[in-house]
C-alpha cells in the first residue's frame, strides 16, 4: 500500500501536482469511458488525492498537455514526456492502415485532414455521417472510423473530449516538435513498456492472465515482428541490470519482481510488520478502488496475497454475476474487506449504494475503526461526484450499516 500511495488513502493534497505524482509513481492509468461510478482513472486518483476533482486531470490532458492518451495496457493516460517510448504503436498502426484503411478511403482521409488543417479541431459529429463500414467489433460510421484510424497512427491526437466523444487535432499542434521528432529504438520502447507494467502494479511475476501483458510483445519470438525482443528476454535484461529485483513473498508460489526504486518502500513495510504498525504508521482508513486500479490488475495476486477474489463483472451476463454491474473493492488499511456498488444519480445529486458485500471473516459493524473510516470514504466519494447525499438499499443489513454511518457523521 505504501508504494501505491494508499497508506493511508487520500493523503496527497488536492491539485494537479498530486495527479502528476501518482503518474510518476504508477507510470500509466487505464482509461475506460464508462462513468457509472466515475471513470476508472478518476477513481484511481480519487483514492489517493484529497479533494480530487476530474477537472484536475482534464486540465493536464487537454490544456497543459503534460499527459496524453495512448495505448499501453489498453487506452491509458501517460506522461507526455514519455511519448517517444510509445511511438511504436503509432508507427505500426500507420503502416497497417496505409496498406488498407487509408488507401481504401483516401478521399475521406484527405477531406478530414484538409478540414482540420483549415478549420481546427473536429469530432465525428461535426461531419455529415457516411455509410457504415466494418470496423473492429461492429460496423461504424466511416467518419468516426477514419478519425480513429488517424489517431491510432499518430497523425491526429485527442485534443479534448465532449463527454466521451473524442475531439481531434493534428498531432503537431498538440505536442512539441522536438518530442515528436525524437526516436527510440524498438528495443528501448519495448523495454520501457514492459517496465511500465512492473511500475504500475509493483509486484508482478513473469506470468498471470494474458491481459497483464497486452502491448508488451510476446513471451516467445513473434515471426511477424522479428525485430521485437521477447518479454522473456527483456525481463531477464532488466533483472540483470538491477532495474527489477526478484523477491519471494510468503504464501505465493514463484518469484515476484519489484522495481528497484521501490525497495525503500518494501523495507519500510517489512519494518512496520515487525513492529506491528499499520501501513504508513497511520490509522487504518477506507478507500474504494477503481476496477482497473493497478493494485487490482493481477487477480491471482489478489487471491494469493489478500485472499480476495475480484472479477470486474461489467461484461459478465447479468445471470452469471456474483455481485453487480460496476462493483469496486473496499480497502481498509492493508486488507481488502468487501465490495461496494455505488452509482451516481446526477439529477438527484445523490450517491446510490446499490449493494455491499463483505468477506466471510469481516463484520463492518464490529471491526474496530471501520465505520468512521467508511463514512469518511463515502463523504470523500460523494464530494468527488458533486452529490449531496448517500442512499442505501432498504434491506436489514444495509439499514444497519446506513444507521451506523449516519451516527459516525
Amino acid at each position: 500500500m505504501l508504494r501505491h500511495l494508499l497508506a493511508p488513502p487520500r493523503a496527497l493534497p488536492p491539485g494537479e501536482p498530486s495527479v502528476l505524482r501518482v503518474l510518476e509513481r504508477l507510470g500509466s492509468l487505464q482509461f475506460d469511458p464508462l462513468e457509472i461510478a466515475g471513470r476508472n482513472h478518476d477513481l484511481v486518483l480519487q483514492a489517493r488525492i484529497a479533494g480530487y476533482r476530474r477537472e484536475m486531470t482534464d486540465a493536464l490532458l487537454y490544456e497543459r498537455r503534460l499527459l496524453f492518451e495512448a495505448y499501453n495496457k489498453g487506452l491509458s493516460l501517460l506522461p507526455t514526456a514519455e511519448l517517444p517510448f510509445y511511438r511504436l504503436t503509432w508507427d505500426r498502426a500507420r503502416d497497417r492502415h496505409a496498406a488498407g484503411t487509408f488507401d481504401e478511403h483516401a478521399p475521406l482521409v484527405e477531406e478530414l485532414l484538409d478540414r482540420i488543417r483549415r478549420d481546427g479541431r473536429l469530432s465525428s459529429t461535426d461531419v455529415e455521417p457516411r455509410a457504415s463500414i466494418d470496423w473492429y467489433w461492429r460496423p461504424t460510421n466511416q467518419v468516426r472510423a477514419i478519425l480513429e484510424a488517424l489517431a491510432e497512427a499518430g497523425i491526429l491526437g485527442i485534443a479534448g473530449r465532449d463527454g466521451n466523444r473524442r475531439v481531434y487535432d493534428l498531432a503537431e499542434r498538440l505536442f512539441p516538435a522536438g518530442l515528436l521528432a525524437e526516436r527510440r529504438t524498438v528495443r528501448e520502447q519495448a523495454r520501457h513498456r514492459l517496465l511500465s507494467r512492473y511500475r504500475a502494479n509493483g509486484l508482478l511475476g513473469a506470468g498471470g492472465q494474458a491481459e497483464l501483458w497486452i502491448g508488451t510483445g510476446r513471451a516467445a519470438p513473434d515471426p511477424a515482428h522479428a525485430e521485437h525482443p521477447t518479454r522473456t528476454e527483456l525481463r531477464a535484461e532488466l533483472i540483470a541490470e538491477g532495474a527489477l529485483v526478484p523477491v519471494l513473498v510468503e504464501g505465493l508460489r514463484g518469484q515476484r519482481l519489484v522495481v528497484a526504486s521501490d525497495l525503500s518502500a518494501l523495507e519500510q513495510a517489512a519494518t512496520e510488520i515487525t513492529l506491528g504498525s499499520p501501513p504508513g504508521d497511520a490509522a487504518s482508513a477506507v478507500s474504494f478502488l477503481g476496477p482497473l486500479d493497478p493494485l487490482c490488475w493481477d487477480r491471482d495476486l489478489l487471491r494469493g496475497l489478500f485472499g480476495f477474489d475480484y472479477v470486474w463483472e461489467v461484461y459478465v451476463p447479468p445471470t452469471r454475476r456474483r455481485w453487480g454491474y460496476y462493483v469496486l473493492p473496499i480497502l481498509f488499511g492493508d486488507r481488502l474487506v468487501g465490495r461496494i456498488e455505488p452509482r451516481f444519480d446526477r439529477p438527484a445529486r445523490a450517491v446510490r449504494v446499490l449493494g455491499t458485500w463483505w468477506e466471510p471473516d469481516f463484520d463492518p459493524l464490529e471491526a474496530d475503526g471501520f465505520v468512521p473510516a467508511f463514512a469518511s470514504a463515502l463523504g470523500a466519494y460523494r464530494a468527488f461526484g458533486g452529490a449531496t447525499r448517500v442512499t442505501f438499499p432498504r434491506d436489514r443489513s444495509s439499514r444497519a450499516l446506513a444507521g451506523a454511518v449516519a451516527r459516525a457523521g
